[in-house]
């Protein structure tokens, strides 16, 4: 099936596209994502068949705003809405309870879409073109993405419409080019269904930021996936991945002087070929991260050496992807 790549101008087919039960794949400010209807079962399956993702895995739904997850879900708390309100739209998803039964003949999100449990996670993206094809997909079915990365389960997430189309995703049909993702990395997942709340991904919102709005955020990261990324192996490339702590290029001697073809990724200059340097915040490192991987996946090295950066709001972040490629 070929892939059809279309601009701003042409929303009004993607939207079409969504409700007739087709995939789309969609820009946000943190990655592309591999979109579908979230209250039908059907096109949700889609999305599965595509990444060759766990079906219990439970998946992300996209939202115009914060009024629309009062349609899709229930007992919503105090902590939900001030999260909302201080960072939505953005790179923050949180998980609440579904619900179960229609409210006001809207439609609810589809059991496989969270695979099966009773919690959703949602986010509302800060992407104009996003925004305005959540809303003109409003006006013609459901207005609910269901998207993850538009990858296939396990590697690499795209953070441009051309990444997209490289990994030939069976069953997409269309890509909405909005241009490079800004944050570069996944949105930050937390869970509010328990006592209290749970970080369960680090991403584009640190939890010192979480924190100054809804107090203590408990690590969740360990036990059973309840989210996206929240896997031991994540976010890889083809080729291995090393991770190495380095100040300057005279550290990576012992590893470069190895009879691999090694590539290196790092926050300063380097002589070594082939090297892509990267800058020295994690902001500004996340934003290039996944870029940067595909191009060293594919130069025919036989392993990638990484220097991670060492501050940044993004730091948690971007040892986060960086630890799970290597895993």
């Amino acid at each position: 099936m070929s892939v059809s790549v279309i601009g701003v101008d042409q929303l009004d087919l993607a939207a079409v596209e969504l409700a007739e039960g087709r995939l789309v794949a969609i820009p946000t400010e943190t990655v592309y994502g591999l979109g579908a209807d979230a209250s039908s079962g059907a096109a949700v399956k889609g999305i599965f068949a595509a990444k060759g993702r766990p079906d219990n895995h439970p998946l992300i739904v996209h939202v115009h705003d914060s009024q629309a997850v009062e349609a899709i879900a229930e007992s919503l708390s105090d902590s939900f809405y001030r999260l909302a309100e201080a960072f939505w739209p953005g790179p923050l998803t949180v998980i609440v309870r579904r619900r179960l039964v229609a409210n006001d003949d809207r439609p609810v999100v589809a059991p496989e879409t969270v695979g099966g449990r009773p919690t959703i996670a949602v986010r509302v993206p800060d992407h104009p073109v996003t925004l305005d094809l959540l809303a003109r997909f409003a006006e013609v079915g459901s207005g609910l993405i269901a998207a993850p990365s538009a990858n296939r389960f396990g590697s690499i997430s795209p953070t441009t419409a051309a990444h997209v189309v490289d990994d030939e995703l069976p069953g997409l049909g269309l890509v909405v080019d909005g241009g490079p993702c800004r944050v570069g990395v996944e949105s930050t997942i937390v869970d509010l269904t328990g006592p209290k709340p749970e970080l369960l991904r680090p991403g584009g919102i640190s939890t010192v930021e979480l924190e100054a709005v809804i107090g203590p955020v408990a690590d969740g990261r360990l036990g059973d996936a309840r989210a996206s990324g929240m896997l031991e192996s994540h976010y890889a490339p083809n080729t291995s991945v090393e991770l190495v702590e380095a100040v300057e290029e005279d550290d990576l001697a012992s590893v470069l002087t190895a009879e691999a073809k090694i590539g290196v990724v790092a926050p300063f200059a380097c002589r070594h070929e082939p090297h892509w340097e990267m800058p020295t915040d994690a902001g500004e490192y996340a934003a290039r991260l996944y870029s940067v991987l595909r191009s060293a996946d594919l130069a025919g090295v036989e392993r990638i050496v990484v220097v991670p950066p060492r501050s940044g709001s993004l730091l948690d972040a971007v040892l986060d992807r960086l630890t799970k490629a290597a895993a």
